[in-house]
């Protein structure tokens, strides 16, 4: 435990000296500030024209953002040589991974609810707020998101050999489970039989974090028909009670899968090392 309090701290302090984290954290209250001010003839509450942009600003930017730090976190110790330094000292592998984690994970929920307080206060003064439900559905929709790509982030800086590569892999991931799976979805779903369509949606939707992030959010701001029939049992069950305990529990479990394939694989290194 020592060991992983020690990653963890020193994780922190490195990520708030990165300007890197000062820069991502401006342009996210800077956006979020400029939409709730859009706004500001009224109270931000349900699906509109402002909360769909908020939602998709997050998709594009949150994601970015997390697999690049996570991924540059991990690498950059394989550069600079702090792992072999780290590797001398009896510190396991599963506690560095979780202090990597844990760290990051610390660092990126400031960023977001660093974005997300200053448009609420702002909003709130100017008389244009976040309503407190939607306001919630929010900060459970970012920081969920970060902590799930967070978690891939950490097996493609185990993979990636240096910063570089961690970069081509990040966007190349990003692209595909952010911009180009709208219409990979639809070719894919096109050619299969009617039948199979609902179960492969479910599937389909729960091994994209970002997808699964952004149909929970539109689903409990009241935007669920937007979906179409294909969504129809994932609406149902994101407004039941369980769907919210469900969702809070889904990171968890993607996170603990994600992160002990990084730790194993890192550890599979080490020994070859």
């Amino acid at each position: 435990m020592n060991g992983f309090n020690q990653i963890a701290l020193r994780e922190i302090r490195i990520g708030f000296r990165n300007p890197w984290a000062y820069s991502f954290m401006a342009l996210f209250a800077l956006f979020m500030l400029t939409l709730l001010l859009i706004n500001a003839q009224g109270q931000v509450q349900g699906y509109s024209s402002v909360t769909a942009t908020m939602v998709n600003l997050a998709l594009y930017f949150l994601p970015l953002m997390t697999l690049m730090l996570g991924s540059f976190s991990l690498t950059g110790d394989k550069e600079d040589g702090s792992w072999e330094l780290l590797s001398t000292y009896p510190l396991r592998t599963s506690a560095f991974i979780a202090g990597k984690f844990a760290g990051l994970a610390a660092v990126l929920t400031v960023i977001v609810c660093f974005g997300f307080g200053v448009a609420g206060v702002a909003g709130w003064a100017a008389g244009s707020g976040f309503d407190a439900g939607a306001f919630f559905v929010f900060l459970l929709f970012a920081v969920g998101m970060s902590v799930m790509f967070l978690a891939v982030s950490m097996v493609i800086g185990t993979l990636a050999r240096n910063r570089w590569q961690a970069l081509t892999v990040a966007v190349a991931l990003w692209f595909f489970l952010v911009i180009a799976w709208a219409p990979v979805l639809i070719a894919v779903l096109g050619w299969m039989p009617y039948m199979w369509i609902k179960p492969a949606v479910t599937v389909l939707t729960l091994l994209n974090p970002a997808e699964l992030a952004r149909v929970f959010a539109v689903i409990h701001l009241g935007g669920g028909s937007v979906f179409g029939p294909e969504y129809y049992d994932w609406v149902k069950w994101a407004r039941r009670p369980s769907g919210m305990w469900a969702f809070a529990a889904y990171p968890l479990i993607w996170t603990a899968l994600l992160a002990g394939l990084a730790g194993w694989l890192w550890e599979r290194g080490r020994t070859r090392v």
